[in-house]
C-alpha cells in the first residue's frame, strides 16, 4: 500500500458524519471540579499517564507511585509529585512553553479511569512538596494541576483489552531486557554503560 495515497479526513463535519451523535451521557458528564468520586479514585490511583505539548510537540509520560501519589490539594486542584527519573524533563520543558496538560488516571482492576484537564505549574515549594515526601525525601518539584474538566470514561477500552486479565499477561521473556533493548535502539550504547543502565533499573526494582 501506498500511503501517500490513502483516504485522509480533515474536517470535522466529514468526521463526525462518521460516527452516530454521541449521548448525553458522554457530553454532559464533564464536571470542572474534583467530587467525591474523583476524590476517591485519586486515593486509589498508583498509576497515571501524563500529556503535554511544547514547541517541540507531545509527549505522553507515565508516572507511578503507591496509591494516593496524586494529591487532591483542594476541589480544583492536584498535585502530581517528581521522583528520580531519566532527568529529560521533557513534560516540564513542554509546560514552561505550554501549560496544558491532560491526566489519565488507572486503578489496577477497575475498568473506568478518570479523566483530568487543565492547566499546570512547575513547583518547589517545600510546604506544598512535604506531603508527598517518601522514606523521609520529600520531591524537588510537582506540578500543581489546576482542573479544568474532570471526568470518567467508560470500562469499553479495558474490557476489550482485558487488561486485568492475569491470562493475558505476557511471559516477559519474550522480550529482550531493558537495557538490551536500549542498546538497540541507541546503537551507540558500551556495554559499559549498558551494564551500568542495567544496574540502576536492578537498583530501583524497576525490571
Amino acid at each position: 500500500m501506498n500511503l501517500d495515497d490513502i483516504s485522509l479526513i480533515t474536517s470535522e463535519e466529514d468526521l463526525r458524519a462518521l460516527h452516530h451523535v454521541p449521548m448525553s451521557r458522554s457530553t454532559d458528564k464533564v464536571i470542572r471540579h474534583l467530587d467525591k468520586h474523583c476524590r476517591a479514585i485519586l486515593e486509589l490511583a498508583p498509576f497515571c499517564v501524563l500529556s503535554t505539548q511544547g514547541p517541540g510537540g507531545a509527549d505522553v509520560s507515565p508516572r507511578g507511585d503507591p496509591p494516593g501519589f496524586i494529591r487532591a490539594l483542594d476541589d480544583q486542584t492536584v498535585l502530581l509529585p517528581d521522583r528520580v527519573g531519566n532527568n529529560r524533563l521533557d513534560a516540564f520543558v513542554n509546560i514552561l512553553a505550554n501549560p496544558r496538560v491532560g491526566l489519565l488516571v488507572i486503578v489496577p482492576g477497575m475498568g473506568e479511569t478518570l479523566r483530568i484537564n487543565g492547566t499546570a505549574q512547575i513547583t518547589d515549594d517545600a510546604r506544598v512538596l512535604e506531603g508527598s515526601a517518601m522514606d523521609g525525601r520529600a520531591p524537588k518539584v510537582g506540578l500543581v494541576i489546576r482542573v479544568e474538566e474532570a471526568f470518567l470514561h467508560c470500562p469499553k477500552a479495558f474490557i476489550r483489552a482485558r487488561l486485568w486479565d492475569p491470562g493475558r499477561q505476557i511471559d516477559r521473556k519474550i522480550l529482550p531486557s531493558y537495557p538490551k533493548m536500549l542498546k538497540d535502539h541507541v546503537q551507540g550504547l558500551t556495554d559499559a554503560e549498558n551494564e551500568r543502565q542495567g544496574r540502576i533499573m536492578e537498583e530501583r526494582g524497576l525490571y
